[in-house]
């Protein structure tokens, strides 16, 4: 028994930038506003897909999967960075680190294949437009979301189980802000080639083959966009795509290089600076990208508070 405590502790000590302790307040105010815009930005999104007839089209119900993902992913992390940033207690519990491992895989992979998913939508409608209601139906939408969720949670079922089954022979400090599978498996006190061979395999097919498809649907729609007359379209058609590619480059950026390399051949400050990024700034701007880029969305979000003001008068 006492082996089993000490190879998983009860609890675990989030180092995060305990060694720059001046940066405690203002990252815990920097993260507490990037979090509320978050909620907002992502719930505004949602509410308006669903509630003006205008967007009822594969685009926007890839683009609510999206938000509500992101949603799930900053609150998986963000609330328990806040409490640790917020008072002496660094601590998480073995169940809730493990827990936070889990999800926070799940949600990450899910993320990868579904801007993947996004930029196969983005190619039938500008290059099949005639066919793109028929193609891009509302069973083959659910059909693909669906899937995008569920490669992501077999991904985290082996990936996180191999994980946690690494004796840690006491260790507690974890040298990161919450439970992320690389810094776990750094904490591990036996060889760990296999894991992290492992991830470094499986994060690259699952970052590559999107992305794959991504650079492929872009090369076709870059050929597209080029043919159309009118100015007005190629605009419309640029802007609807560049919102999804800038969305693109913000996440797969930072994963990219945290997860499709070696281990400790980056510095650790550096690599905690880029897991804040994808997992807290990426979900706060995706919604300002996607509002700011596109009328449909801003058009509305105006009908939408119109519709809410009239109502309050009456």
């Amino acid at each position: 028994m006492k082996h089993m405590n000490e190879s998983f502790p009860e609890d675990f000590i989030l180092m995060g930038f305990t060694k720059y302790p001046w940066l405690d307040v203002p990252l815990f105010f920097a993260l507490l506003t990037s979090y509320m815009f978050t909620l907002l930005g992502n719930i505004a999104i949602i509410l308006v897909s669903q509630l003006d007839s205008q967007l009822l089209s594969p685009m926007y119900f890839f683009l609510t999967s999206l938000s509500f993902l992101d949603l799930c992913f900053t609150t998986t992390t963000v609330p328990q960075m806040l409490f640790n940033l917020g008072g002496p207690n660094k601590n998480i519990t073995y169940i809730g680190c493990m827990t936070q491992a889990y999800v926070f895989h799940w949600l990450g992979c899910t993320e990868c294949v579904l801007l993947g998913t996004m930029a196969l939508d983005r190619y039938v409608a500008v290059c099949k437009p005639l066919k793109y209601p028929v193609i891009m139906n509302h069973k083959l939408c659910w059909q693909l979301s669906s899937t995008a969720w569920l490669i992501g949670l077999a991904n985290s079922l082996l990936q996180s189980t191999l994980t946690v089954q690494l004796p840690l022979c006491g260790n507690q400090e974890l040298d990161h802000f919450f439970c992320e599978l690389p810094g776990l498996i750094k904490m591990a006190c036996v060889d760990t080639t296999v894991n992290e061979l492992t991830l470094a395999v499986v994060a690259t097919f699952l970052i590559m083959g999107p992305l794959s498809m991504i650079l492929v649907s872009y090369s076709y729609i870059a050929q597209a966009v080029f043919r159309i007359p009118s100015a007005d379209g190629r605009l419309k058609a640029f802007n609807t795509c560049s919102s999804h590619l800038l969305v693109v480059s913000l996440f797969y950026g930072p994963g990219i290089y945290i997860y499709m390399q070696p281990s400790g051949d980056s510095p650790q400050d550096l690599i905690k600076v880029l897991t804040l990024f994808y997992c807290v700034i990426t979900p706060m701007a995706n919604p300002f990208i996607y509002t700011l880029r596109n009328k449909d969305v801003k058009g509305a979000l105006r009908r939408l508070l119109t519709r809410a003001i009239l109502s309050k008068r009456i």
